[in-house]
């Protein structure tokens, strides 16, 4: 059943460049209302300004401020915006030996890859449900095992999974579509922030590919809880399965270490 966008209206996070981008660019495609939201106001406009036929409101918002969210959607309310959707794309990986780690940095990261999307879900719940809309949660490759060098992220990642599988089960009746995407390296500005050494070499896909895959698996009549960018990804977690925790933990530390 191909969801129907025209009339809708879906917040993306982590809207100014990336995936959050090509998110909004395809959504507003297909006829949606968007809101937009990250820190750099300038790049927000500038996207708002590119998409035509559709209503685009525009906040500015670091989410990993205390406070944010409730701000965010006392904003919606005033402006008398429901949402049908939302798209949780907003993150950041760091990459190190965790013992080489700046405290204040990991609690930014965390503050923005798990608080942030446990509170925008359950702030926005209710009317997602009323709505019968979607729920997209940015997960990534590095959920599936542990990932050394980047174990902060790769443990946030794995909590995004698991959270938006439980949500799922959780909603799989209420026709709320729930989906945690998984993308391996993708072209963004995540690398400028985590180095290049994070991408441990991966070749790299475009967001367009992601974001393909995200909305072509919301259109399926029975969508799954979650989905890996990619053929090879999605072969790659068949074989990696296979593997014990043991194993799994020295293959990823091997690999990270090149």
């Amino acid at each position: 059943m191909t969801v129907d966008y025209r009339g809708a209206r879906v917040l993306v996070t982590g809207a100014s460049a990336g995936i959050g981008a090509q998110f909004a660019r395809e959504l507003a495609r297909r006829g949606s209302d968007l809101v937009l939201v990250a820190r750099r106001a300038d790049r927000l406009e500038a996207l708002a300004a590119e998409l035509k036929g559709v209503e685009v409101t525009v906040l500015p918002c670091d989410l990993t401020e205390p406070g944010a969210v409730a701000g965010l959607a006392a904003e919606l309310r005033k402006r008398d915006l429901k949402l049908t959707g939302l798209i949780n794309n907003a993150g950041f990986g760091t990459y190190g030996p965790f013992a080489e780690e700046d405290v204040e940095r990991l609690r930014t990261e965390i503050a923005l890859d798990i608080s942030a999307v446990v509170e925008l879900s359950r702030t926005f719940l209710d009317e997602l449900v009323e709505a019968r809309g979607i729920l997209v949660n940015v997960a990534s490759m590095a959920a599936y095992h542990p990932t050394p060098k980047m174990a902060v992220y790769g443990a946030a990642k794995a909590f995004v999974l698991n959270f938006t599988e439980a949500l799922w089960t959780e909603h799989r009746r209420a026709g709320l579509k729930v989906l945690a995407l998984s993308p391996g390296a993708t072209s963004t500005e995540f690398f400028d922030v985590a180095g290049e050494q994070a991408s441990a070499g991966a070749r790299r896909v475009p967001p367009e590919l992601v974001v393909e895959t995200a909305l072509r698996t919301l259109d399926r009549r029975n969508p799954p809880p979650s989905i890996a960018v990619g053929r090879a990804n999605r072969l790659m977690l068949s074989v990696s399965r296979l593997l014990g925790r043991r194993q799994a933990a020295v293959v990823m530390g091997a690999v990270t270490a090149t």
